[in-house]
C-alpha cells in the first residue's frame, strides 16, 4: 500500500449553464432526442478569456479550505488539461502558483494525458507524498467550449468546462492507495484527436474520428482492463469495492459502462448529466461530489478509473481512513 491520505476537494463551473435544449434549438435539431442520446442535460462554458489558471486556483483554494490548509504548506502542484493551459511556455502549474501568492515554496509542472489526467496525476502526487514531498495539489481545468464548432456537432453537443482540485497528503493508519495499475495502446488509430496549431498553422478543434460504437467498444475494453488489473494488486473482487468513479465521457456510455463492470449504480456518482463531458475534470469532480454529498465509511475502498485518448487506461483504488 503507498499511505496517502486525500486531505480535501473541491469542483468550479463557470457560471454560464448552457443547456441541451438551447443547443439543439440553434442547430435546428430535435433537442429530446439529442438529450436522450447523450444523457446530457446541460453544460458549463466560460466566457472567452477565461484563465485556466485562475479558474484552477479558484478550485484550489476551495481544496486548501476543505483540508484546513494553507497554501504555503504545498510542496509540490500537479496542473492537468487535455489541451495543454493558457500557454504552451511556461507550465500554467506556474501561474496556479503565483495566483495563490507562491513564490519558491513549491515544486509546479504540468500534466497531460487527456481524459486519464487525474488518475495519472493522482499516481503521481501519491508516490511524491509516500517518498516525503507533500503535500502535492492535482488541479484539473478542462475549457472543452474552446475547441468546439458548429461544424463538428458531435464534440459541440456534450462538451463543457469546468475546474476540479484535490489535495494528497500524508496519511493515518491503514489508509492509501492499495493499487494503481496503468497501460497505453499506442498503435491503435486515435478516435478523439487534435491536431497542433503549431504545425498545422490554423486553429484547430478537436474531432472524434470514429462511430460512436467504436469508440464505446474501445473505451469499455481498456477501462475493463484496468479494473481488474488493479483488483489483482489489492487481491479484492469489485463487490468488495463501495464506490466506483469512473470516467463520464457522456451519459449514454456512463451506463455502458456501469453495464460492463455489473456495477450497482447506486455505487457511482453521476455527474455527466449537468456538467457535459468535461475530459480530465470527470473523475475529480465525481470525487468531490462523493465525499461532500454521501457517506463515505472508514475503511471503504474507492475505485478510480479512467480512459484517454491514445489509448490510454488506468485505475487508483484507495482506502479511505478514519
Amino acid at each position: 500500500m503507498i499511505p496517502v491520505r486525500i486531505l480535501g476537494t473541491a469542483s468550479v463551473l463557470p457560471e454560464r449553464r448552457v443547456t441541451t435544449r438551447e443547443l439543439g434549438e440553434a442547430l435546428g435539431r430535435n433537442p429530446s432526442a439529442i438529450e436522450h442520446k447523450t444523457g446530457i442535460r446541460a453544460r458549463h462554458w466560460s466566457p472567452p478569456g477565461t484563465s485556466m489558471a485562475e479558474l484552477g486556483a479558484q478550485a484550489l483554494r476551495g481544496a486548501l479550505a476543505a483540508a484546513g490548509l494553507d497554501a504555503r504548506n504545498l510542496r509540490r502542484i500537479l496542473f492537468v488539461s487535455s489541451t495543454g493551459g493558457d500557454v504552451l511556455i511556461p507550465a500554467t502549474a506556474n501561474r496556479v502558483a503565483a495566483a495563490l501568492g507562491l513564490a519558491g515554496t513549491c515544486d509546479a509542472f504540468d500534466l497531460n494525458n487527456a481524459c486519464m489526467g487525474f488518475v495519472s496525476a493522482f499516481d503521481v502526487a501519491s508516490r511524491s507524498v509516500a517518498t516525503g514531498l507533500g503535500p502535492v495539489a492535482i488541479v484539473v481545468v478542462e475549457l472543452g467550449s474552446r475547441i468546439i464548432s458548429v461544424e463538428e456537432p458531435r464534440p459541440y453537443l456534450v462538451f463543457g468546462d469546468a475546474a476540479a482540485a484535490a489535495i494528497v497528503g500524508t496519511a493515518r493508519d491503514g489508509e492509501g492507495v492499495l493499487g494503481a495499475a496503468f497501460g497505453n495502446d499506442g498503435t491503435q488509430p486515435s478516435d478523439v484527436w487534435m491536431a497542433h496549431p503549431l504545425v498545422t498553422r490554423t486553429a484547430e478543434r478537436v474531432r472524434f474520428e470514429f462511430s460512436n460504437q467504436h469508440i464505446a467498444e474501445v473505451a469499455i475494453e481498456a477501462l475493463k482492463t484496468a479494473t481488474r488489473a488493479v483488483l489483482e494488486q489489492a487481491c479484492l473482487s469489485l463487490a468488495e469495492v463501495e464506490w466506483v468513479l469512473p470516467h463520464q465521457p457522456n451519459g449514454a456510455m456512463l451506463r455502458l459502462i456501469t453495464e460492463a463492470l455489473g456495477v450497482d449504480p447506486a455505487r457511482i456518482v453521476p455527474v455527466v448529466e449537468e456538467v457535459g463531458s468535461v475530459g480530465a475534470a470527470s473523475i475529480p469532480i465525481s470525487l468531490d461530489r462523493l465525499l461532500r454529498t454521501r457517506t463515505v465509511r472508514a475503511g471503504a475502498r474507492l475505485l478510480m478509473v479512467g480512459v484517454g485518448a491514445g489509448v490510454s487506461h488506468g485505475a487508483v483504488l484507495y482506502r479511505v481512513g478514519g
